[in-house]
């Protein structure tokens, strides 16, 4: 077997080149069953265990220390897995890392990240763009295509040909631990439409996209990382609603759906089957009645939704006899080619169905130009990843995003000389919000009503913006994620509750939108500005909006109760 691959690298199909990073731009699914003489050549000299790993897909890290990556040499050198997920890191060392795993592997190795808002969500020191509920606000779709394109662009520089997105659930369930700020929101139509504007402005560029969390993850209250979820609706409704994102970027050409692990009685009655696992879901709904063509890929196959009621390599299999193409991060390499390589011998796989998903993987590898991999160049890493149009572009986003969502003249009423108070709600660390208000605001003062306020701090502060002519607050989520319910205590809420209240003040809220119905105070507000997350340029947004410098136009992506709608958005004057 060895002297076969230096045979193949001796014809140049596995060379490596030291130049810019090449792949064929505008991908779809159609690529990827298309008749290849690259793809032919290479699985007729793949024995049957390459085959069956060329579809796994392993964890990798840049953050976890030396011992670990070697460990991951180790199994791309022996097991000669089909790729790799890189998850929490540094964009240098993953892609020093990068080189050297596909200098290692045998058949160029298919590099993907869970990239919902571009590296950021990954790596240190790189771009992060709006979270999709953020986008989801966005009326002018070009945008998002556009920021697809950027994305796109850092992942081919990062040396990655797949990014584990869009998020495409339609989230209907304001208690949803796990998707959330992760959808474009909870109507179908403005999910599909994003969406497919995101995953085409990325296949514009080269890379492979995947939808995800078929049929739907939108309507759960549990996390499948930790359980399976139960989704008890009828065909009809996970037709009309849940599924309908998905079918939509089936017919726009993406060219990848990942599967979630989720219990589904109405289209698959086995007890405790994660829908990942079964056959009449996957290949008899996704593959037939969606017609969709490209690649199928498990959602992590060592998640909880999986291993609680199948924890060993029994899952690997019907994963596969299911119809999955790829399996992510099963939990043991070695176990799973042995079962699948078994169940093959015996015919629980059916050997054309396992022939053509190597054969579906090696094509979308030729798609992305892995028939002529290229070394990763770090020299201007940094600054190629953090170039200016794309921190434009990001600004563009959050300006465009960015939600009046209640005025009568309480903006258009601010005066910039008169006495003013810079409120931050949440937090102890002067923010962008209040430092961009000043400049604007010359009679200011700063404030801070922070997680760990007492009640009677909170009293004397409040009695203290009382004297304030005009008071500009901001309601800040500082965890690394904003999820749907702020994580402050009953005597801030009322705090907040009475601060927004006041007939002269204007509030902006910088978290997820769903933590408004938490505020009654909000619903009688005189201004709510939505930010949706707690980010440099959303703030930056909402201060050209408090100073008059920008007409919002974005509208509320989500319901979050009978006062806030979906599509609710005011130009202001």
């Amino acid at each position: 077997m060895l002297d076969l691959f230096k045979k193949l690298r001796l014809t140049g199909v596995f060379l490596l080149f030291s130049t810019a990073v090449f792949a064929q731009k505008i991908i779809s699914a159609d690529q990827l069953s298309q008749q290849n003489h690259w793809v032919d050549s290479v699985f007729k000299k793949l024995n049957r265990h390459d085959r069956i790993a060329q579809l796994l897909m392993v964890r990798a890290h840049t953050n976890k220390g030396v011992a670990y990556e070697d460990s991951v040499a180790e199994v791309i050198r022996n097991e000669h897995i089909g790729g790799l997920v890189f998850f929490q890191g540094g964009p240098v060392r993953q892609a020093t890392l990068t080189n050297r795993y596909q200098k290692l592997s045998h058949i160029p190795l298919l590099i993907a990240m869970d990239g919902e808002w571009g590296l950021g969500m990954r790596l240190d020191s790189t771009i992060s763009f709006p979270y999709q509920m953020t986008l989801g606000a966005i009326k002018d779709n070009n945008l998002i295509y556009k920021m697809g394109q950027f994305v796109a662009r850092d992942f081919k520089r990062m040396g990655m040909q797949m990014n584990f997105a869009p998020d495409m659930d339609v989230n209907n369930n304001p208690n949803n631990p796990v998707i959330g700020f992760r959808s474009f929101g909870d109507n179908k139509f403005n999910v599909a439409k994003k969406g497919i504007a995101y995953l085409q402005g990325m296949q514009s560029e080269g890379i492979l996209t995947t939808a995800k969390h078929f049929p739907g993850h939108g309507d759960t209250d549990v996390d499948s990382h930790q359980d399976l979820p139960l989704l008890p609706f009828t065909v009809q409704r996970l037709d009309s609603l849940e599924m309908y994102p998905f079918e939509q970027a089936a017919k726009a050409g993406i060219t990848g759906i990942m599967v979630a692990h989720m219990n589904i009685p109405a289209l698959d009655t086995t007890a405790h089957l994660p829908s990942t696992l079964s056959r009449p879901i996957v290949t008899d709904v996704l593959k037939n009645q969606l017609g969709f063509k490209g690649l199928i890929v498990s959602d992590a196959m060592e998640m909880k939704g999986v291993t609680k009621y199948f924890p060993n390599s029994e899952a690997d299999v019907m994963a596969l006899n299911a119809g999955n193409d790829i399996l992510e991060l099963t939990e043991n390499s070695v176990r799973a080619v042995a079962a699948i390589k078994k169940a093959i011998h015996k015919g629980t796989i059916n050997k054309k169905e396992f022939f053509d998903k190597v054969k579906k993987v090696l094509a979308a590898k030729y798609a992305v130009g892995l028939n002529h991999p290229q070394e990763i160049q770090e020299t201007n890493l940094y600054a190629d990843l953090n170039a200016e149009p794309a921190k434009e572009l990001n600004q563009e986003l959050t300006d465009a995003a960015v939600t009046l969502l209640k005025v009568d003249t309480a903006i258009a009423r601010l005066n910039f000389i008169r006495k003013t108070a810079l409120v931050a709600i949440g937090t102890d660390k002067i923010t962008p919000y209040q430092i961009g208000l000043q400049r604007w605001f010359a009679n200011n003062n700063v404030f801070f009503a922070s997680k760990t306020a007492s009640a009677e701090e909170l009293n004397q502060l409040l009695n203290q913006l009382k004297t304030y002519d005009q008071v500009l607050v901001g309601i800040f989520d500082t965890r690394v994620r904003p999820y749907n319910k702020l994580d402050y205590k009953a005597d801030l809420k009322d705090f907040t509750n009475q601060v927004t209240a006041l007939s002269n003040s204007v509030v902006s809220v910088f978290a997820n939108p769903y933590t408004i119905s938490a505020f009654s105070g909000l619903e009688k507000s005189h201004a709510l500005i939505a930010g949706y997350q707690n980010s440099l340029e959303m703030q930056q947004s909402a201060v050209k909006v408090i100073s008059r410098q920008l007409k919002p136009t974005g509208t509320l992506p989500v319901n979050i109760n009978s006062n806030f709608i979906y599509g609710m958005g005011i130009v202001s004057r």
